[in-house]
């Protein structure tokens, strides 16, 4: 078992979950400039990877510009990884790889304190990727109790590349799903939330 192979249904079960509907995570997020070059980027590669239409081009054309020029941008001590195994409690199902991961810390040789986790919608889905996205953030909150790195939430990302949902992960087992989906056109959005999170 792993993280794609999660659903609603088993997160409340194995891990009493509580999932949380409606509520706007983030209804006034702090404007932050969007990276220089990223407009153009998006500009040039948006129309291409939506006529590909595939997860591959999604990620590598939009969801994959948008977090290393933020990543670049930022100045902040964090790290991203992309495809990274993470194997936190197998027996627990808590194991695979995901999308991508930010750490609350520079070091890129190894994942340490996850705070963001990313999970790339299946078959334009996003719903349907919450269950795996919420697996992994659960995963990366028992990861940092481990460390002890002192994390208090942790949130989630399920995009199609042109759509953008967030999930908050709180005390282990109180999971929030924001009402709002940002589209790529709100970069700005986007980027200013992903500040917030990271808490710079």
């Amino acid at each position: 078992m792993s993280y794609s192979d999660f659903t609603v249904e088993l997160l409340k079960e194995k891990f009493g979950i509580q999932l949380i509907e409606n509520t706007v995570l983030f209804p006034d997020p702090r404007p932050s400039p969007v990276p220089e070059l990223l407009p153009e980027l998006l500009r040039r590669y948006v129309p291409l990877a939506t006529m590909m239409n595939t997860e591959k081009a999604r990620s590598e054309l939009i969801i994959s510009p948008v977090l290393v020029e933020f990543k670049l941008k930022s100045k902040k001590k964090i790290s991203l990884f992309s495809g990274a195994e993470f194997n936190v409690d197998p027996k627990e199902g808590l194991n695979g790889r995901c999308d991508y991961i930010i750490s609350k810390s520079e070091e890129q040789l190894a994942l340490s304190a996850p705070v963001i986790v990313i999970a790339e919608a299946k078959n334009d889905n996003i719903i349907g990727g919450i269950p795996q996205c919420m697996a992994g953030m659960i995963a990366a909150m028992r990861f940092n109790i481990l460390k002890k790195n002192g994390i208090a939430a942790v949130y989630g990302i399920v995009t199609t590349g042109t759509l953008w949902r967030f999930l908050k992960l709180e005390n282990s087992n109180t999971g929030y799903v924001d009402t709002m989906e940002y589209h790529i056109q709100n970069i700005d959005k986007i980027i200013s939330i992903l500040d917030e999170i990271t808490g710079r």
